[in-house]
């Protein structure tokens, strides 16, 4: 089992088929553990294989501050708020953006990393923060380029 970042099929799809996502769309990140099998394949969220903690829903957290921009050639979905869980503990290697209002459609796998080496993140009682890039072509989280 692997957490293999990227952007999911079943988003690359939507999008060449011109399937509308705006802002009044509800995106959420769901966490999951080093032992889980997130890729580029999976379709939708599903609850299986996700942390457990104090503090943390299954289902995840919402992302806010929905925002489309492009960066020269390249196209970016971001979101302007780092998403954050209170009181928790938690330890996480990565998770799922999707999107809840669309099936719960996957859009992209992210592996959490310290300086480029895959690395789980934890919280002990304590505020769990996923920190977004820069919505730019070499950073963004979502991109088409």
């Amino acid at each position: 089992m692997a957490i293999v970042p990227g952007i999911c099929n079943s988003f690359k799809q939507d999008v060449l088929a011109m399937t509308p996502h705006t802002a009044a769309d509800v995106y959420k990140i769901a966490l999951y553990p080093s032992t889980a099998n997130l890729s580029k394949a999976t379709a939708a969220y599903s609850a299986t294989g996700e942390v457990t903690g104090q503090g943390y829903t299954a289902g995840g957290v919402v992302l806010t501050g929905f925002s489309v921009t492009l960066d020269g050639d390249s196209g970016i979905l971001d979101w302007s708020t780092d998403p954050t869980i209170p009181n928790s503990t938690i330890t996480a290697r990565g998770g799922l953006i999707y999107n809840s209002s669309r099936s719960n459609k996957a859009v992209a796998v992210i592996e959490f990393q310290n300086a480029g080496v895959p690395t789980d993140v934890t919280s002990t009682n304590g505020t769990f923060t996923i920190t977004l890039p820069a919505p730019t072509a070499a950073a963004g989280l979502v991109r088409i380029g």
